[in-house]
């Protein structure tokens, strides 16, 4: 596994990076680990999904998906015992006059409260904005998702609706609020 991160955040002791085949294991461990948990908030997978095999074909796809600039696939790791701890996606990313991405993320279940994803959706909205250059990053969370609500408003990000029926979660078509945070607007 490489160790040198992309971006840090000292305070709360996490760093982000590209995911590469050498973390297809661990993040396979964390999807396994935390899919009892997470099954409210995600859409229904089969037991493949949940494979190194798997997991590895997704971080291929990615890497892939980010030659092509279409979207990008972050690990987010602990400075101090480099654990993976979470992911973190900018997907369907749109140039020419949209200039946006969709972000998607994941914490594993054993840290969620630490303030772990709200620092790594920041250092991710980074990358976006001045490596990227997007002018828009959106999210789209299911309407009592109070924690991924709490995530997303404490990096800039604003309600703008909601999206009724969105996306198939745990068997069910849910209505999702979407947040958006633009980057004249945004303060790093």
């Amino acid at each position: 596994m490489m160790t040198d991160m992309m971006y840090k955040d000292i305070q709360t002791g996490i760093g982000i990076r590209p995911l590469t085949p050498l973390d297809a294991e661990e993040l396979c461990n964390m999807m396994t680990v935390s899919r009892e948990h997470h099954a409210p908030f995600e859409p229904i997978r089969g037991d493949l999904f949940y494979t190194p095999t798997e997991q590895l074909n997704r971080i291929i796809d990615r890497q892939k998906q980010a030659e092509h600039d279409q979207g990008y696939y972050f690990g987010v790791f602990e400075l101090q015992t480099n654990q993976l701890v979470g992911h973190v996606s900018l997907s369907n990313v749109s140039r020419g006059v949209a200039q946006y991405a969709d972000m998607g993320y994941f914490t594993h279940a054993s840290h969620m409260g630490k303030g772990y994803m709200s620092a790594a959706v920041k250092l991710v909205l980074h990358y976006a904005f001045y490596e990227l250059h997007l002018h828009r990053v959106q999210a789209s969370i299911l309407v009592h998702n109070v924690a991924s609500r709490r995530v997303l408003e404490k990096n800039g990000f604003q309600a703008e609706g909601i999206a009724r029926q969105y996306l198939l979660i745990s068997g069910k078509w849910q209505d999702h609020q979407i947040y958006a945070a633009i980057h004249p607007e945004w303060k790093d």
